[in-house]
């Protein structure tokens, strides 16, 4: 089956205290954990996308500090209908504090299984595991968070 389509995903590392955001999600029947962010809709912009996906998933406006990482390597998203060529954008970005979403240390920490069931957890960076995470987009990005940052601190936003 020759691809056709492409699914354009953007993701926004929030970072505090050396410690970066993350997303546990049940979505299209499978558990999930990942980067805060999501699909890029027609019209928008990649960062008119963040910015609305932070907007809906966590009732914050955020900043775009910098570019972090484009996918330059070839994956599929094997979840959708629809196969389609995975192009992942990633931004670090921050927001005004005190932050008003709900944070949790439980991994899916859901108050019920539902589809779109959604919770954040703020995770060290340099604990962070490539097994913690589901995609393999996410995993690579882990390695790639620990290679580029080591032992150093992680850049947060001001």
């Amino acid at each position: 089956m020759e691809l056709k389509n492409f699914n354009i995903r953007v993701y926004g590392f929030l970072i505090d205290d050396g410690k970066i955001l993350v997303t546990d999600e049940f979505r299209l029947g499978i558990f999930m954990t990942k980067f805060p962010g999501g699909a890029l809709e027609y019209g928008e912009g990649m960062a008119d996308c963040l910015k609305r996906e932070f907007r809906e998933e966590l009732n914050i406006k955020v900043e775009i500090i910098s570019h972090y990482y484009t996918t330059d390597f070839f994956i599929t998203s094997e979840l959708l209908p629809v196969k389609s060529q995975l192009i992942n954008v990633y931004y670090l970005v921050k927001a005004e504090k005190p932050y008003p979403f709900r944070t949790t240390d439980k991994k899916f920490d859901f108050p019920e299984v539902t589809d779109g069931a959604q919770c954040f957890r703020w995770m060290s960076i340099k604990e962070l595991s490539e097994r913690e995470f589901t995609f393999p987009i996410d995993k690579f990005i882990v390695k790639k968070l620990k290679a580029d940052f080591g032992h150093s601190r992680m850049p947060e936003a001001d």
